[in-house]
């Protein structure tokens, strides 16, 4: 079975702590992770290795929905996590890993995403595309800095 892997890599004006935490909190991952179009339901997360998550992108639109869930298999707080995805259709099948890197650097945190296994029906240009989409709306999210 083929699968593909995709990179990227974002600057953000904001501190590695928020990032950090904009992948482990399921109201944070509701707002940005679904790309345009797509609303995100997250069913459980236990932000702990060896834990899980499940969650539900639906498409706007059609209502389509893609279920999937994965484990946590590495969480360094402020520098690393890797954690697998798996979806529910048997259409998708393989389990991805994706390992997400975060460095403070001088204007911010960078971030370096890494999602490997991912099921060869899905186009790798369609992945960089919802990915992209997505970071816009983690900066939305974690860059603003609002004092109350």
């Amino acid at each position: 079975m083929t699968t593909n892997t995709v990179q990227l890599h974002r600057v953000f004006k904001s501190k590695a702590d928020r990032v950090y935490r904009a992948f482990l909190d399921a109201a944070a991952l509701a707002k940005w992770l679904p790309p345009h179009g797509f609303t995100n339901t997250v069913h459980a997360l236990d932000a702990k290795v060896g834990g899980s998550y499940r969650m539900s992108f639906t498409n706007f639109t059609t209502g389509g929905q893609h279920s999937f869930g994965g484990e946590y298999l590495e969480l360094v707080p402020n520098e690393r996590l890797v954690y697998t995805g798996t979806f529910d259709d048997p259409n998708l099948p393989g389990a991805m890993k994706t390992t997400v890197t975060l460095r403070d650097v001088f204007c911010g945190v960078e971030l370096k995403v890494v999602q490997e296994g991912i099921p060869s029906v899905i186009p790798v240009e369609a992945c960089y595309l919802g990915w992209q989409e997505s970071l816009v709306l983690l900066a939305q999210l974690v860059e603003p800095e609002i004092r109350e």
